[in-house]
């Protein structure tokens, strides 16, 4: 008989050894803080805002809207001697409300004549009969923000919400470009102005180029044309022009009465055209906002409260 192979012990089962960490590439700390370095210099971009109010701040730092609960602003039919530009303006603003095509607007002239009152006006005129997110956002953006137009745009095309765009004091002053930036985002980049978005502006100036800069153009152009061309293009961006003027003594005098009826003022019509005339004098100049701070200036004397909400 064959005889049996002798049976084995069963073998133990080896101890594991830890795997060896794969080397680290030399240049993973290095590729690491060039990452992080970007993402620091673009950070990505904040949800889309859901507009919850009638009118936000632009802060282009941080990509916020930020709400404005409350705005400092006088009533439509209180705003006298404009009335033709307020006309024009609502008609545009209802338009664009509504959904219609609707043009953006500069609002340029005298220093203190009601423009910018005139925007936060018929924005409030237009949200009278509006409501929930059929009513219209007005959002701010300051002068030394226009670089980040392309990205303010870009958060607002996505909402549902018709808005106005509102830059107020717009000028570009010595070797500012950002004029051009300007130019290209209202109406000539690929993309264009969102549909649901309408830019005004307002400014001290007509072209809103300073005279050095529009001389400056001039000089380095081959033909003249060309300057021309270049002063006049930017303006052009602004489907409405409405121009506002020194104002007379008797729209001033009624701008002030104005405000003194809707403040229910304890003050005698013959006082308060003296004040408001001599008012003027020591200011050099009758508008608007001169009316204003006559008025802050009588309330102040007759400890009345100003509640803007109530006018």
């Amino acid at each position: 008989m064959a005889k049996k192979a002798p049976r084995r012990a069963p073998s133990k089962p080896q101890a594991k050894h830890p795997a060896t960490p794969a080397a680290k590439h030399p240049l993973a700390p290095l590729l690491q803080r060039i990452a992080g370095a970007l993402e620091r210099l673009a950070p990505p971009l904040p949800p889309t805002a859901d507009l919850a109010g009638d009118a936000f701040v632009w802060h282009a730092e941080s990509g916020d809207l930020t709400p404005v609960n409350s705005v400092a602003r006088v009533p439509l039919r209180l705003l006298k001697g404009i009335e033709r530009q307020a006309e024009q303006l609502l008609a545009n603003t209802q338009q664009h409300a509504e959904g219609y095509p609707a043009n953006n607007a500069l609002l340029w002239g005298s220093r203190g004549a009601g423009k910018s009152s005139l925007v936060k006006a018929v924005q409030a005129a237009v949200n009278e009969t509006r409501k929930g997110a059929k009513r219209l956002a007005l959002v701010e953006i300051h002068r030394e923000d226009i670089q980040s137009l392309p990205r303010l745009l870009a958060r607002l095309r996505d909402t549902p919400r018709q808005c106005v765009l509102f830059c107020d004091d717009l000028s570009f002053e010595g070797e500012d470009q950002s004029y051009k930036a300007l130019k290209a985002v209202l109406e000539g980049g690929l993309e264009g102005r969102p549909a649901n978005v309408v830019f005004y502006a307002t400014s001290n100036r007509r072209h809103m180029l300073a005279r050095s800069m529009i001389e400056n153009e001039r000089a380095t152009a081959i033909h003249d044309s060309e300057a021309v061309e270049e002063k006049v293009s930017l303006s052009d961006r602004f489907g409405l022009w409405l121009g506002f003027h020194n104002l007379d003594q008797d729209t001033y005098l009624e701008i002030v009465t104005g405000y003194a009826g809707a403040l229910k003022l304890p003050l005698e019509a013959d006082d308060l055209r003296a004040r408001a005339i001599e008012w003027a004098m020591t200011r050099g100049g009758r508008s608007g906002r001169v009316a204003w701070q006559l008025i802050q200036a009588i309330a102040g004397d007759l400890k009345v409260r100003i509640d803007m909400s109530k006018m």
